[in-house]
């Protein structure tokens, strides 16, 4: 009796000296175990696995929509690069400092750029968390635009108030903006029938009001300019369900205040 022929093997479709019985599952070619990639429904050779793989465009939108606090982990890093630099370079600190005499001088870039500016590891160290905390609260929240315009307005804000209270005193820090969103979260809750207390962002709030008018060396204009924008950007941007004002007014109110402030701020600096 004759024996029935062995089995024929074929050979992996990228390696043709490796002989292989397995096939991919989606197109069928033979592939040896290298070539193949265990997916939920059996294993695909690598070209089946590049062609399911989405497209850049679709990829970059998959992980956009996984960072809900883009903005937020954007402003610490801008935040801490610049501290870093200032140490490293040996930068004079005054040089990015809000200071009226260096606006009068047509320096405008210092409203924005003293939002970016501290002095000393503690002092960005607990802006920087208070700006994570909120971050976490606010951004996901109101999204990503609203909460940057959030931020610069809050931080103009505060710009304003320091030009206003302690014109002549080098000014830093991104307390203003912080500040600013604070004020912004509390005065949403609150709308929201929220007892701010019960949250820890009253608590936060008032505790950090106490520290800027008791402790000295500390920009209370900075602070309560931040405060002030930002309660009147959250009264608007977080505003309840039954008294929501239109769509475009979330945007144009911080817009408002961005401008308002630095037109101000330019004719306090003469």
């Amino acid at each position: 009796m004759s024996l029935p022929p062995p089995p024929v093997l074929e050979h992996c479709y990228r390696h043709p000296d490796r002989e292989t019985g397995r096939r991919c599952t989606r197109c069928g070619k033979p592939a040896c175990g290298e070539c193949l990639v265990q997916v939920a429904v059996g294993s695909n050779c690598l070209d089946c696995v590049k062609a399911a793989r989405p497209d850049v465009k679709t990829r970059a939108k998959f992980w956009n929509a996984r960072q809900p606090t883009l903005v937020t982990y954007s402003l610490i890093a801008i935040n801490a690069a610049i501290y870093v630099w200032t140490m490293a370079s040996n930068r004079n600190e005054v040089d990015l400092a809000l200071y009226k005499p260096s606006l009068h001088a047509g320096e405008y870039y210092r409203l924005i750029s003293s939002g970016f500016l501290h002095f000393g590891l503690f002092h960005i160290g607990m802006n920087m968390l208070l700006l994570f905390q909120l971050g976490q609260l606010l951004e996901p929240a109101i999204g990503r635009v609203r909460f940057g315009l959030l931020y610069f307005a809050s931080l103009l804000g505060g710009s304003l108030g320091a030009l206003i209270l302690s014109p002549l005193a080098v000014t830093g820090g991104a307390s203003g903006a912080v500040f600013g969103l604070m004020a912004a979260a509390a005065i949403g809750m609150h709308r929201r029938g929220v007892n701010i207390f019960r949250t820890g962002i009253g608590t936060l709030l008032v505790l950090n009001l106490v520290i800027t008018f008791t402790i000295p060396g500390i920009s209370v204009g900075g602070h309560v300019g931040g405060a002030i924008a930002g309660a009147i950007c959250g009264f608007v941007i977080l505003a309840p369900r039954h008294a929501a004002l239109p769509a475009w007014a979330s945007y144009a109110t911080p817009i408002a205040i961005v401008v308002v402030s630095v037109m101000a701020s330019v004719a306090i600096a003469g």
